[in-house]
């Protein structure tokens, strides 16, 4: 009886094993991922950025010809 005992006892602790393996979630590779997105936030806000600089130093050209062109008059 002892050594029936023992094989389910060794049967349910593989059992458990192998399930809480399939179930348990792998968390390789979860840093490379949540890098890739931050860098893509990055990009994008840089783009961003450089596109509000480049309107605001358009505009910041576009008031001085003006005064350049008022001054020759």
């Amino acid at each position: 009886m002892s050594d029936h005992m023992l094989a389910l006892f060794v049967w349910q602790k593989v059992v458990r094993a192998t399930l809480l393996q399939r179930v348990s979630r792998d968390e390789a590779g979860e840093g490379v991922i949540s890098a890739a997105i931050a860098v893509l936030v990055m990009a994008f806000l840089g783009v961003l950025m450089w596109q509000l600089f480049k309107g605001t130093l358009s505009d910041a050209n576009d008031n001085v010809n003006d005064q350049i062109n008022q001054i020759g008059r």
